[in-house]
């Protein structure tokens, strides 16, 4: 086994509660160490919150040892998987006994028996992964290092410690991992961990939806999401993660008329979001917003390519890709949004534009409409300056107006006016369908510019219409 002192590779903000972790190893007579991301990044400088220990021996029972004679402001135990969570002074730290784990042929779920450390690191994704750090005082900082884990960090290459097919066949997650992992550090996958991929990418289908839609969303959060997208088409996993992106690939051409590519469009337009927004809801949202094109493209003579309806039919699709995915319903309600607004905004910069129409916006956008305007702009990707130029001040113009209404209207939220309880007081009747038709109907006055938005001009809108209203919603 591969051994160094490496007193330096463990220069962590929390060497302190690392060697208080030892001391009570020692006490315990175990063999405790570092493992895991902590190492990796700790190499590579990247602050890390999430301390990884490995225990020879029960790593739940020391967990528990931790958890009190450290006060741990939490503390989680999963005794199947002889792995425990706690946190101590914002110090996510998750302790495991030392193990080797296989996955069955068809099972999501692995066959785990404890082991040595050197067995631990052996059944571990990448080389980067397999270095141990021990915390025990003797022996405190030297480097376990059996895959050369180091000199791939050094070489910013990506391995996995066994061939890469016996790898990924005991975790099949660890294909999508081996993308993420290339996108977020900028590490060079191998050639035979793309055949590998390639060969044994059906396995992904024992993997549950939250692990691969977990991993998915890492790569959205990385610095250039479209490597990670990128990747994952390379190695052929797109069509097992995200097959909907698959018929946005490729241009047709009828005579001069062509068009965009819509899968690496809308990798340029998920990539200029990320450099502006951390969001990971609104770079989801510039992955999906242009999903319904390859459905609604039409060839019309004289014009060229149209895409008419896409963000009508790509809130559908989103939706259902959203459902598969096991998101959020927030995730989502906004994904939806969205792709069905994309649009909106650059229809707005005619100066005939009236106020309703900047109204609607605003209400159909909500709190979101700035979040908006940052996936409008990021769908800008076309090559002529001009042409960009003229955008930008367009999509400035708009936020203009968006302003103006805001300050004439102070309706950031807009309700009626004139509210439930008053309006079943003057009309003599209880509550029902009728009170929010009424509501919608002062609200779409205001809307529309017909009155002004405050309760005196509502109200007499209200009375105004008070019999017509009778009339036309008796039966609602």
């Amino acid at each position: 086994m591969n051994k160094t002192a490496g007193k330096s590779l463990i220069a962590l903000s929390n060497i302190p509660l690392l060697k208080q972790i030892g001391k009570m190893a020692d006490e315990s007579a175990l063999r405790v160490y570092l493992v895991g991301g902590a190492v990796r990044d700790s190499v590579l400088k990247i602050p890390n919150f999430d301390v990884d220990i490995v225990v020879e021996g029960d790593g739940i029972k020391f967990a528990r040892l931790l958890r009190k004679k450290l006060k741990a402001d939490s503390f989680v135990a999963w005794d199947k998987f002889g792995t425990a969570e706690l946190v101590i002074d914002e110090i996510k730290l998750e302790v495991a006994t030392a193990r080797s784990e296989k996955y069955e042929k068809n099972s999501r779920k692995p066959t785990i028996e404890p082991a040595a450390i050197d067995l631990d690191l052996k059944r571990r994704d990448f080389t980067i992964n397999t270095m141990a750090i021990s915390l025990n005082r003797e022996t405190f900082g030297e480097l376990t290092d059996p895959f050369n884990g180091m000199d791939d960090i050094t070489n910013k290459v990506l391995r996995t410690p066994l061939k890469p097919e016996e790898t990924f066949n005991e975790d099949p997650l660890r294909m999508l991992r081996a993308i993420r992992f290339s996108a977020q550090l900028g590490f060079e996958l191998q050639s035979d961990l793309i055949r590998a991929i390639r060969k044994e990418k059906d396995r992904l289908s024992i993997v549950s939806q939250e692990r691969i839609t977990a991993e998915l969303f890492k790569i959205l959060g990385t610095s250039q999401p479209s490597i990670g997208i990128a990747g994952l088409l390379g190695s052929e996993l797109l069509d097992m993660v995200f097959p909907e992106l698959i018929p946005t690939i490729g241009v047709e051409q009828i005579g001069k008329y062509h068009h965009k590519d819509v899968f690496w469009h809308t990798l340029e337009v998920l990539d200029n979001v990320a450099k502006i927004s951390d969001d990971i809801d609104l770079r989801f949202a510039a992955l999906v917003h242009d999903i319904a094109k390859p459905d609604t493209k039409k060839f019309k003579e004289g014009k060229g390519w149209t895409f008419h309806g896409h963000e009508v039919l790509g809130t559908k699709m989103v939706e259902l890709i959203g459902r598969r995915l096991k998101l959020s319903r927030k995730t989502i309600k906004f994904a939806k949004k969205m792709t069905f607004l994309h649009l909106r905004p650059i229809a707005l910069v005619s100066v005939e534009v009236t106020d309703s129409a900047v109204r609607r916006l605003i209400v159909n956008a909500g709190d979101d409409v700035e979040l908006l305007m940052i996936l409008c702009r990021a769908d800008i990707t076309t090559k002529n300056p001009a042409k960009v130029k003229q955008y930008m001040k367009n999509f400035k113009l708009v936020e203009e107006k968006i302003a103006e209404v805001l300050e004439k209207d102070e309706m950031k939220a807009f309700q009626s006016p004139v509210r439930g309880e008053e309006i079943m007081e003057l009309f003599g009747i209880g509550e029902g369908k009728f009170i929010g038709l009424v509501k919608s109907a002062i609200e779409k006055a205001i809307l529309d510019g017909i009155i002004d938005n405050d309760y005196e001009e509502s109200y007499n809108y209200l009375m105004e219409n008070k019999e017509k209203w009778l009339d036309d919603f008796k039966d609602a």
